[in-house]
């Protein structure tokens, strides 16, 4: 019996994955404040377009 493979319309761990190598690409030459203002920056970015929708 074989199995069918469906189309992903959306996958998850491909983004997840996309996503942190983006970031480590971002934060990769940062000393340790510089990655505390670039996350706090993150967070205030992403509860502003929280608030939006």
């Amino acid at each position: 019996m074989k199995t069918k493979k469906k189309e992903k319309k959306f996958d998850a761990v491909k983004m997840m994955r996309d996503i942190r190598d983006q970031i480590s690409a971002e934060t990769q030459d940062m000393d340790f404040e510089e990655l505390k203002k670039y996350i706090h920056s993150q967070i205030k970015k992403s509860k502003s377009k929280s608030m939006l929708s």
